[in-house]
């Protein structure tokens, strides 16, 4: 059986952190790890801000990058003397996470006619990384992570856009053949095919910050001109002229590392994926603030509902605003330049289109 290593030696003071964890009511002592478990959701069981991830996995974010990977069957265990998270048995040796790629063994022993004893070094064989658990679920943001989903207006304006059909077809499906202007040539073969579907404004400035756009398909360009020639390798929805086209995308990081933005972040929901005008736990939103303002994959930001307004009696009682109530939380997994994508993590009440996302107090 395989050991079960630490997720990861301590490396921050543990005094800084001890006022700033708050265990949950029924946190236990130990927990092992099961197929379709996220490190959030193990996070949550032992703490009531899962997302304050150095402090509760014990480690550093400026000097370690990406959290160290854990597997079913690990026994993750709450070390009281230390607030903090580790893998293994309380009392086993710790090994940091770094050095289980291929960890030398005692020895392979072997003999010779002469009877010398030879020994040699072997390398302990660790699962893969596609078994260990992931952060977040990726079953639910994968779709969104390999595929454009936002486009701005000089994107939009430059990009390969399908022009004809053969047979003059107004449908197009697999192994179909269309037309397209202003393919480039050192592009690459394999292109995606988009339809924008909904433009984003600034509820605050009527700003546009850029187009939503559907997958839906692939091709492959079988002759470069300035009408080229593509087949359509594949198709989840039915192409037609005026469709556009985006290189094809080859792979995506899934290592995110939850973290609270540095700087205060107030942002609104725009949009919820799917039209809807409200949305629950595991809903995707969209956010009007992006790259340029500071939002980072990663994010996680707290969500507020807007405070009621009490009516008071008499001309010259002004009425009473109540605070914005903090709700739930989300986690920025996907960034543009002008907007955000994120997952809804916890919710206490129905996420609504204009409710605000600003940083955790």
């Amino acid at each position: 059986m395989r050991k079960i290593i630490s997720l990861i030696c301590l490396l921050l003071p543990i005094a800084v952190y001890a006022d700033e964890l708050q265990l949950q009511e029924n946190a236990p002592d130990r927990y092992i790890v099961v197929k379709g478990d996220t490190l959030w959701d193990i996070s949550a069981k032992f703490f009531t801000d899962p997302w304050k991830w150095p402090q509760i996995w014990g480690y550093n974010k400026d000097t370690i990058k990406d959290p160290h990977w854990i597997y079913p069957g690990d026994v993750v265990y709450l070390d009281h003397s230390t607030k903090s998270l580790k893998v293994g048995e309380p009392g086993t040796p710790a090994v940091p996470a770094a050095e289980t790629g291929a960890i030398p063994e005692v020895a392979d022993v072997t003999s010779s006619d002469a009877g010398t004893v030879k020994l040699s070094p072997t390398a302990r064989v660790v699962p893969g990384t596609s078994e260990a658990i992931p952060t977040i679920s990726l079953k639910v943001i994968g779709p969104f992570l390999g595929r454009p989903l936002v486009m701005e207006d000089n994107e939009l304006e430059g990009a390969p856009k399908l022009v004809g059909t053969l047979e003059q077809r107004q449908l197009l499906s697999a192994d179909d053949t269309a037309y397209a202007s202003d393919m480039p040539r050192d592009g690459g073969e394999r292109w995606q095919i988009y339809r924008p579907t909904v433009t984003f404004f600034d509820p605050d400035t009527d700003e546009v910050l850029g187009h939503e756009v559907a997958y839906l398909g692939d091709a492959v360009v079988e002759k470069f001109d300035d009408i080229s020639t593509l087949r359509i390798s594949s198709s989840v929805l039915e192409i037609h002229k005026g469709d556009y086209f985006a290189q094809s995308m080859t792979g995506f990081s899934s290592n995110f590392l939850p973290h609270a933005p540095s700087s205060d972040i107030s942002a609104r929901v725009i949009s919820i994926y799917g039209g809807v005008q409200q949305a629950g736990q595991n809903a995707i939103v969209t956010l009007n603030k992006g790259r340029r303002d500071g939002i980072e994959s990663g994010h996680v930001l707290a969500l507020y509902q807007k405070g009621d307004i009490v009516k008071t009696k008499g001309w010259f009682t002004p009425n009473i605003v109540l605070p914005d109530v903090r709700y739930g939380l989300l986690f920025v997994f996907r960034v543009f330049n002008k907007v955000s994508y994120a997952l809804v993590m916890e919710t206490k009440f129905p996420v609504q289109v204009l409710d605000r996302a600003s940083t955790p107090e």
